[in-house]
């Protein structure tokens, strides 16, 4: 049998894929990574499902459930919010999966830095103003950063688009680092619960974001935006749009020669 990875995306149901959803229905076995996955996703596991909240499980004892069902026999649904290719600890269990002789698949689901953009309204990359997106968190909570990506390496260039995860609680610090690159003027943003009912968005620049994301209570489950991208007005318009632009008879652009 198989143990199906699947990005449950940033909260809401319907942001799910065809494929997770139709999968997740059949599943006999759920397992899920406590509030970070929302009730929404949860219903449509169907009915007489184990349904396991493995928020406060060690390692090997998630692994063990998955190892049980997969000798009995079933499937199983491992809800991981967003997409499992960013910050979902997706590495460890397939590893001793793999060890477990246990087959797995993973499906991909809309990340949060993407869900975050949606609901901002904003695309990350900009003509002529961005045209990289970093995503990166902070020291802290979670595992050490390795050496050199540290938030100002990262924001040397005072232009790429940062999607920062797992650090609205140290906002006042993030703010602090980044705006020694990007200027205090610089537009950020802070979105929480992307997608959910709870949703919140706040707005504003390197200055005064972290006053507004303590006022709002924003500590978890949330992104840190940052960069001129949020910004910018006045810009060309794309190479894709240009008529300029070299094609073949299909609309492809031809390459040029330099």
């Amino acid at each position: 049998m198989t143990v199906f990875f699947i990005g449950a995306g940033p909260g809401a149901a319907d942001l799910m894929t065809v494929r997770a959803t139709r999968i997740l229905a059949q599943a006999p076995v759920c397992l899920y990574a406590g509030s970070i996955v929302s009730e929404e996703v949860l219903a449509l596991c169907p009915e007489g499902a184990q349904v396991v909240n493995t928020a406060r499980m060690p390692l090997d004892e998630i692994v063990r459930i998955m190892v049980a069902a997969d000798a009995a026999g079933q499937d199983v649904a491992r809800l991981q919010s967003g997409d499992p290719s960013v910050y979902s600890a997706l590495a460890e269990q397939a590893r001793r999966l793999t060890a477990a002789g246990v087959a797995y698949e993973i499906v991909p689901g809309v990340p949060s830095f993407a869900a975050a953009a949606a609901v901002l309204g904003h695309e990350l990359t900009v003509p002529t103003v961005a045209q990289s997106v970093i995503l990166t968190r902070v020291d802290g909570r979670a595992s050490a950063m390795p050496p050199k990506e540290d938030l100002a390496t990262l924001s040397a260039s005072g232009t790429a688009t940062l999607c920062i995860h797992l650090a609205a609680h140290d906002i006042h610090r993030v703010t602090k680092e980044l705006a020694a690159s990007y200027g205090a003027s610089c537009p950020a943003a802070v979105v929480a619960y992307a997608s959910r009912p709870e949703e919140v968005i706040l707005r504003g620049t390197l200055a005064d974001l972290a006053e507004k994301t303590v006022a709002a209570g924003v500590v978890r489950t949330a992104i840190i935006i940052v960069g001129p991208a949020l910004g910018a007005e006045g810009f060309p318009d794309s190479f894709l749009y240009s008529d300029d632009r070299p094609r073949d008879e299909h609309g492809r652009t031809i390459p040029c020669a330099h």
